[in-house]
């Protein structure tokens, strides 16, 4: 683990923490709500009652809707200005500090479920995130993870003309793993920092841990949801390429 990397992502995430408030709000950006959502909550299941960490929680727009639907909710975050925002915004869910690499509040087979949106290609350190997922979970937990696609980085796709012609520069190997730096967009004043790797990795960190996997989906807009569309031209760019990739994890029986 390197922790001069961790220390750094940190640094970033907290300087960002308000502004990702304003893109998430309570209901989640677009891309959520247009594509993954729907995943998502297929592959979670029935929550209510069940013990759920939201790992990676950020500003805790996902533990709240999880908390509406019964489960016990922990949400844990490396960002103390995250968390504090959570903790302003959503009372009496139960969030923390902590990282997603380490979980050190979170106790070995703790959780029924563990739900990571659009983390796992935030965080320095994938193996042992993973490994820490694989930690808290009971026997027979699941996880469902989603995280943007690593065939198609948003930042690198040119729409040319009408879609859907769409073209995506490379300026580095696919299969090396690498640091990535992409300019500010929408209201951000930073550069955002993430980590590519390439698709086969998390499959191989997944099953190395000693998980198995369940389900996997692409995930992309249905016609029920064409309207929750912000403009025709997010809604034409999301028929025609996929953000994000989700799986769906099983740990092993204890018998296993």
């Amino acid at each position: 683990m390197d922790e001069k990397e961790i220390r750094g992502t940190r640094r970033f995430w907290n300087s960002v923490a308000a502004d990702w408030r304003i893109q998430v709000g309570d209901e989640g950006d677009p891309n959520r709500r247009l594509n993954s959502d729907p995943v998502l909550w297929t592959f979670a299941g029935e929550v209510e009652g069940r013990t759920v960490l939201d790992a990676g929680c950020g500003v805790g727009y996902l533990s709240h809707q999880l908390h509406q639907k019964g489960a016990r909710v922990v949400g844990v975050d490396f960002s103390e200005e995250m968390i504090a925002i959570a903790r302003e915004h959503y009372l009496g869910i139960d969030f923390r500090v902590d990282s997603c690499s380490e979980l050190r509040t979170v106790p070995n087979g703790y959780c029924d479920l563990i739900v990571s949106n659009y983390v796992l290609m935030d965080t320095p350190d994938l193996e042992d995130t993973v490994a820490a997922f694989h930690r808290v979970l009971r026997p027979k937990g699941t996880a469902v993870l989603v995280f943007s696609h690593p065939c198609f980085p948003g930042a690198a796709g040119t729409v040319h003309g009408a879609l859907p012609h769409i073209s995506y520069r490379w300026d580095h190997s696919y299969f090396e793993r690498t640091r990535r730096v992409d300019p500010p967009w929408h209201h951000f004043k930073e550069e955002f920092i993430w980590f590519h790797r390439p698709l086969s990795d998390y499959w191989k960190a997944f099953r190395g841990t000693g998980f198995t996997v369940v389900d996997f989906e692409e995930p992309r807009v249905t016609e029920d949801r064409y309207h929750l569309a912000p403009t025709p031209r997010k809604l034409e760019s999301c028929k025609y390429r996929p953000y994000s990739v989700a799986f769906k994890l099983e740990k092993a029986s204890a018998s296993s």
